[in-house]
This record gives C-alpha cells, sequence and structure tokens, in this order.
C-alpha cells in the first residue's frame, strides 16, 4: 500500500514537471512570436502564434494568443481573420479591453455596423473615459445613414489595372494619357514577401492610352526606380518627366523604414537612378506617399516623426532647389489627428484629399476633403460610395473633372483593388402647372418657354391637368412666360444653383384673365398718406417685370381709400397714390405712355373673394366692406383690417395694342 502510493505521488511530481516545462517552454515560443510581432513582421508572427493557439490549453494562454492573432491580421488590414480572433479573445474573457475596441473596429470594417455598434457600446461601458467608445456607436449610425442615402458619385472596378494581387495607389502621367500605379503581381521584381504585410512586394507599374481610350496592358516601369523591396504610390510631374514614389527597405529581417525618392525620366523614356528625397535630419522617420502642389512647388507626404501629432501625419515642405527642399511643416489639427492620415492629393482647384482613420468614419482608412471657403477651412469625410467599410485611400483626379480613380479594399475586392470613380450631373427637372388667377382653375393648352441664363430656349403646352415639365442643367438661371389668348403673360423664376443632389423642382405660374381688375397685393399706405411704404415696393417690382413680359399692354392704376375723411378728401388722396404708383413704375423704367393714374376714392370697397375669406375667418366670400358693414363689426381689431383691405392698388388693363423696342430678359414680341 505504502509503495503504491508513493508511485503515484512520483506519477504525479512527474506529470507535474512536465506540464511546467510545456508551459515554461509555450511562454518561450509565445515570446518569440511577440518579438516578431514588435518587430513588425506580422505575417510570420501570426503564422507562429496560430500554431502555438492549437496546443495551448489554459484559457488566459488562448485569450492572449488570440488577441495577438487579431492584432496582426488587423495590421495587415486582414479584418476577416480580425474578427475571427478578437472575438475568440473576448469569449475567453481576456483582460485587455482593447479586444473589444477591435472586434468592433473589425466588424464596422466589414460593414456589421449594428454588430460594430453594440461592441462599441460594450467597449464603452468598460472604459467609460475613452470617448472611441461613443464615436464608435456615433460614426455606426451615420454609415448606415449613408449607405442608405449616397451622394451622386459612381464607384466601379478599373478591371484592366488590378490582379489578384494587391493594387492600389495611381497617378495620372504627362497628358492624363499615362497611369502610374502600385502593384504586387507576379510581373513585380520582388519574389519574396514582405515581412510586415505578408504580401508579395511591390513594384511601379504604368499603362497607356490609345487615340481611341483604350489602356494598354500593364507593364513594370523602365529603369532604375522598382528593386526587390516595395516600390509604390508614385507622383508624376504635368510634362512626364520626373517621377516621386516611396521605397521601403527589409534588409535581413531589419525594417529601415520608407524614404521618398525622385527619378527622372531620359529621352529614351528609362527612368534614370533614384535620388533620395532628404525632408528629416532623423534618419529614423519614415517618410511616403509623396505628391506636389498644382504649381509643383509644395511636396505634400506622410510621415510617423514622433514632432507630429500621432501615428503617421500628412507634411508639407517647400521646394529651395532641384532637389532641395524647405523643413518640413505639420498641417495641424484640422488634417491630422492621433490616427493615421496618409495618401495625400492636391487638387487643381486647391482642395487636399487625403487618407484617414483617427476621424472616425465608415471603418478602416475612409478619404477626406479639406479644403477653404469664404474665409473658413473645412474638413469633410467624403461618405459612401466614395468611401466603404474597408480602407479607402489613394484617391487622384483627372485634370479638373470630378472623375479619377482611388484605391480600396472594400467587399468585392480581391486584395487592395484599383476603382474608378465619376460624378454624373445633376438630374434636375421642373414641373409646374398654370393657373387662372382669379378663379385658381388650370389653364391647359397654354404655351410655355422656357429661357435659361445659358441662352437655352425651350417651349412646351399644358397638358389637360395644366402641367409642363422640362428638364433643366445644372448652374442656371430660368425663366417661365406662359402665353394664351385672353390672359395676361404668366411669369415664373427658378434657378439650379447650389442644388447637390437629383432634383425634381415644382413650380406655379398664375395667369390673369384680360379683362380681370387685377389686385396689386402688399400695396400699403399710411392712415391719410400717400407715400409709399418700403415693403410696398417690392411687389411694384414685381408688376414691373409683368410689364416688361406684357410689353404690348397700357394699365389704368386705381387707388382707392377707406371711407373715413370726406369724399372729396379721400378722391383727392386716392389720386395722389394712384399718380405715386405711377411715378414709381416709370422710374423703374415703365413708359408712361403706357400708365394711367386713377382715384377711386371710397366709392369701390372691396367685395370679399374666396381667397380673402379663407385668410380672414370673420369674412365670408361676397361681402362687400362698405361702412355699414364695418360699422357693424365688433372688434376695433377686425375694423381696422377691413379699412387696410380697402386701401388697396389694383390694375386694370385698358389696351393690347401698345409696341416699344426693347426686348427684356425672358420677354417676347407678340
Amino acid at each position: 500500500m505504502f509503495y503504491k502510493k508513493n508511485i503515484l505521488g512520483i506519477c504525479a511530481a512527474f506529470a507535474l514537471a512536465c506540464v511546467s516545462t510545456t508551459a515554461f517552454c509555450q511562454n518561450k515560443k509565445v515570446d518569440k512570436a511577440l518579438t516578431y510581432y514588435n518587430s513588425g513582421e506580422y505575417e510570420k508572427s501570426r503564422e507562429m502564434l496560430t500554431k502555438l493557439y492549437a496546443k495551448t490549453k489554459d484559457r488566459a494562454g488562448k485569450g492572449k494568443i488570440s488577441f495577438y492573432i487579431g492584432e496582426c491580421s488587423r495590421k495587415m488590414s486582414d479584418a476577416r481573420n480580425a474578427e475571427r480572433w478578437y472575438r475568440k479573445a473576448v469569449q475567453t474573457k481576456y483582460n485587455n479591453p482593447l479586444a473589444t475596441f477591435y472586434l468592433a473596429e473589425s466588424l464596422k470594417m466589414r460593414g456589421n455596423y449594428e454588430d460594430a455598434s453594440a461592441m462599441y457600446s460594450q467597449y464603452r461601458d468598460l472604459v467609460p473615459d475613452d470617448k472611441r467608445g461613443e464615436q464608435g456607436v456615433a460614426d455606426c449610425e451615420t454609415a448606415m445613414e449613408w449607405v442608405k442615402k449616397p451622394t451622386r458619385y459612381v464607384v466601379y472596378p478599373a478591371r484592366l489595372f488590378n490582379d489578384k494581387e494587391s493594387d492600389f495607389s495611381t497617378a495620372y502621367g504627362v497628358d492624363s494619357c499615362e497611369i502610374y500605379f502600385t502593384s504586387a503581381r507576379e510581373s513585380a521584381t520582388g519574389n519574396e514577401k514582405n515581412a510586415n504585410s505578408g504580401t508579395a512586394y511591390t513594384d511601379i507599374f504604368y499603362s497607356v492610352r490609345d487615340k481611341k481610350g483604350k489602356w494598354s496592358i500593364p507593364v513594370p516601369v523602365q529603369g532604375a526606380i522598382n528593386t526587390g523591396y516595395d516600390e509604390g504610390s508614385p507622383f508624376v510631374t504635368r510634362d512626364g518627366k520626373t517621377m516621386f514614389f516611396t521605397s521601403c527597405k527589409n534588409i535581413k529581417n531589419t525594417n529601415l523604414g520608407c524614404r521618398i525618392y525622385v527619378s527622372q525620366l531620359s529621352d529614351e523614356n528609362i527612368w534614370g537612378t533614384p535620388e533620395q528625397v532628404v525632408l528629416f535630419a532623423d534618419s529614423s522617420v519614415s517618410v511616403g506617399h509623396p505628391c506636389l502642389s498644382p504649381d509643383e512647388r509644395t511636396l505634400y507626404f506622410s510621415s510617423d516623426s514622433k514632432n507630429g501629432m500621432g501615428g503617421k501625419d500628412i507634411w508639407k515642405s517647400v521646394r529651395q532647389g532641384k532637389n532641395s527642399w524647405s523643413t518640413p511643416e505639420n498641417l495641424g489639427g484640422s488634417v491630422n489627428t492621433d490616427g493615421d492620415e496618409v495618401y495625400p492629393y492636391a487638387a487643381a482647384d486647391g482642395s487636399l484629399y487625403f487618407s484617414s482613420n483617427g476621424r472616425g468614419g465608415m471603418g478602416g482608412l475612409d478619404i477626406f476633403k479639406y479644403y477653404t471657403k469664404d474665409g473658413v477651412t473645412k474638413t469633410e469625410n467624403m461618405q459612401y460610395p466614395i468611401n466603404s467599410s474597408g480602407d479607402d485611400f489613394g484617391i487622384v483626379f483627372y485634370q479638373n473633372l470630378q472623375r479619377g480613380y482611388l484605391s480600396s479594399n472594400r467587399e468585392g475586392s480581391r486584395n487592395d483593388d484599383i476603382y474608378a470613380f465619376y460624378l454624373p450631373p445633376i438630374e434636375v427637372s421642373i414641373e409646374g402647372v398654370t393657373r387662372n388667377d382669379a378663379t385658381t382653375v388650370v389653364i391647359t393648352d397654354a404655351v410655355v418657354k422656357l429661357t435659361g441664363s445659358d441662352g437655352t430656349q425651350l417651349e412646351t403646352k399644358t397638358d389637360n391637368t395644366g402641367t409642363f415639365r422640362f428638364k433643366l442643367a445644372e448652374n442656371r438661371d430660368y425663366m417661365f412666360v406662359s402665353t394664351k389668348t385672353g390672359f395676361l403673360k404668366g411669369i415664373g423664376k427658378e434657378t439650379t444653383k447650389g442644388l447637390t443632389e437629383n432634383t425634381i423642382l415644382k413650380m406655379e405660374i398664375l395667369m390673369t384673365p384680360i379683362n380681370q381688375v387685377v389686385e396689386v397685393e402688399n400695396i400699403e399706405y399710411d392712415f391719410n398718406k400717400a407715400n409709399l411704404r418700403e415693403e410696398s415696393k417690392v411687389s411694384l417690382d414685381q408688376l414691373v417685370e409683368l410689364l416688361n413680359i406684357n410689353n404690348n399692354i397700357t394699365i389704368e392704376l386705381r387707388a382707392n381709400t377707406d371711407f373715413r375723411g370726406s369724399d372729396e378728401a379721400n378722391l383727392e388722396l386716392s389720386q395722389k397714390r394712384a399718380k405715386a404708383v405711377v411715378d414709381y413704375l416709370v422710374s423703374r423704367g415703365i413708359n408712361a405712355d403706357r400708365l394711367k393714374a386713377k382715384g377711386m376714392g371710397e366709392g369701390a370697397p372691396v367685395k370679399v373673394s374666396k381667397k380673402l375669406a379663407e385668410k380672414y375667418p370673420f369674412l365670408k366670400e361676397g361681402d362687400v366692406l362698405d361702412e355699414t358693414f364695418i360699422n357693424n363689426l365688433t372688434s376695433n381689431q377686425d375694423k381696422e383690417i377691413c379699412h387696410q383691405l380697402n386701401r388697396r392698388t389694383e390694375f386694370a388693363v385698358l389696351r393690347t395694342d401698345f409696341k416699344e423696342s426693347g426686348i427684356p430678359f425672358g420677354a417676347e414680341e407678340d
């Protein structure tokens, strides 16, 4: 019995020793894998950690390994595997709350905004002082709204430039008939994989467009630019003879960082030996993603300099000589954040485009536009579909037009792919109706003529519902003139300036029967005075337009008073008021021979129309606002309203055969 117990004890001690030895060995292997991780060799680190995960039995160890496999995947822009391994870390209750945060980030990068929002909420509860949790929830809500209501941009794969490997970061060459881009395809120079990204090393390729607009099969640039390491992010000057690009070297598993180089094109179309563009005195600082301003005097680039705002920032440097540049200047908080800002592009209109993962957005890197308008600087997310849940970066524009290329690993991409985009014209149309101003009944078969500020002239007829339709162009002013026998011409105005989305405009053109006495609304006078109020001149300016467009009519201006005062005084006052209106119209260019002033005194009180009855509940259609009616009202306020309604100005058409030279904008001769 004693012997047996001792044997069991010895066996148990031996087993414990084996477990301890195994755990020790496992920990050493994990530490080695993390050494690769810390040196940026994410592919090698992930491969080792994945094998160790299968052999690890304890929950805490699995949680830690899961987290770092997720970290490797995230840094390699592999959102699918990042989500998988962060989820495992969270499920094992790994004690680092960043596992929850990065799981939310990975879900967002895969477009799963609802689940991502839930994980951001969990992270907010775990770390309430970190604003990224609350911001993540808001970003998910915004992204879902942007997907529901996209901008007008159209984005589609540029299939000719894309291979099964990564293709990204385009640049236009001379006359925009050349395209340069970065690619890891099999025909690239390097045969090994980048230890950081796990992908093949990249080279710079180019394609040429022929006279028919067809692009040639992409080939590597000729000359000394491409090496066995990473070259990419090209920028070519307008004359096509100078290329700036990024080169990142890894020698003996040592990451030497990235540098910007410049190369000149020879007469034989061979790119010469690159020369490094020295920007920082500290050689350990990485720089990349070069682009020049439209005048080619300022160099914009991305750098991880410790003097920045965190992560990678956008900097600028001014040319001092052939390859000499001023001390770099950080673009500051309007552009940079504590995240990464990369791939700047200086557009012809002065705007700066760049990508950032530090400003919130739809997921991963989003493309932003930084510009100044009316003295105010703005930084705006380009929204969906320029941006997606994945990484979106490297935007360039074709000349001054709203089209070009961008790079993305969005859903449907094989790796990083090149996408073309364009902004189609805004589709604007107008749907209007013509109505009888006196009865509001629609007017059918009226001729409606459109005149645009660009000289466009179109004509149509209203249908059996009184409706007319036109298609309109962007950034134009339009006048619409409606004509029908027995009516004065009607006028309508509209503009498409400032519209940013497809729009159907609505319009109503009122046409007055020629035999109708028309009130000029909002012409008001103070009690017992003939002076026009300033607000009355707005309505009279509309009458000027009506007279200009109906340049064949002669009218009588009739001014009316309320019944207070003597008949003689009211008649004299009304004549002065009518004369004041005529004088104003003449001052606005209307021929005095077309105008007659007539004072009506108090002898023509208002007969209440349907429109007035709807506006004033105490009145009924058909009421006549004479002295008896007004005196029977109990409210002094209602009485004053009736007095004001009687103090009106009207016009009646006397003749339709007046002739004068000069046709104003939008008008026509009979």
